[in-house]
């Protein structure tokens, strides 16, 4: 879209989507520990307390990056609607 319009987006754009980025890096992370856990779970027995902490930390990890998510389709729209002319 910056080349579209042959000037810089607003700074607020990178953002939104760099924090997104972070946050499907962090999901990546919480759901490779879920993946771990779970299969030292089946080798060792039932450590109920640690697994349910991987599993609310990807739940936490999913509810920011749908907020990220969010932010970023938001984003891009107003980013479409100020590079599309009129």
């Amino acid at each position: 879209m910056e080349r579209l319009r042959s000037s810089p987006l607003h700074a607020n754009i990178s953002t939104a989507l760099d924090k997104q980025l972070e946050s499907i890096h962090v999901v990546q992370a919480r759901r490779k520990d879920e993946i771990v856990s779970a299969s030292s779970r089946q080798r060792h027995g039932p450590p109920r307390c640690q697994d349910e902490r991987v599993v609310l930390a990807l739940a936490a990890a999913l509810r920011a990056l749908c907020l990220a998510t969010l932010k970023v389709r938001t984003v891009l729209w107003c980013a479409l609607q100020m590079t599309v002319p009129k």
